[in-house]
């Protein structure tokens, strides 16, 4: 059984990212939060990740500053972004700043499942390479 992906969800909605690590944690995966973009850095900083859960809108630093500054500290760190639907454009932004992907707020549990693999293989792949 080869280890769980690592995975670091970052949102100021505190019931959705309770709600979220549970629902991701029963699919094997080892999910560490943070509340703001700062507290993500911190956590990074200290903890190694393979996956970050990024929403688009939060108070303080938003996620593509957040975004940036993963990418600048963290390379090989895969950055998901979550957004609602005003916010496509952005993501897609984010998308052009190194992010893996985004997906639309509420996203389907198996959707996100998926996609959190899929940035983990391409992380495998880059290792192996």
């Amino acid at each position: 059984m080869s280890e769980a992906v690592r995975v670091l969800l970052v949102d100021d909605e505190e019931s959705y990212v309770d709600t979220l690590k549970k629902r991701l944690s029963r699919r094997g995966l080892s999910v560490l939060t943070a509340n703001s973009g700062e507290a993500a850095l911190a956590i990074l900083a200290d903890n190694p990740m393979d996956v970050v859960l990024l929403d688009v809108k939060m108070p303080g630093m938003d996620g593509m500053e957040t975004l940036t500054r993963i990418k600048e500290a963290h390379p090989r760190v895969e950055v998901i972004m979550l957004t609602g639907h005003a916010n496509v454009d952005v993501a897609i932004r984010g998308m052009e700043q190194g992010a893996f992907d985004y997906l639309m707020k509420p996203a389907e549990m198996d959707d996100l499942y998926y996609k959190i693999q899929d940035a983990h293989k391409k992380i495998t792949l880059a290792d192996r390479g």
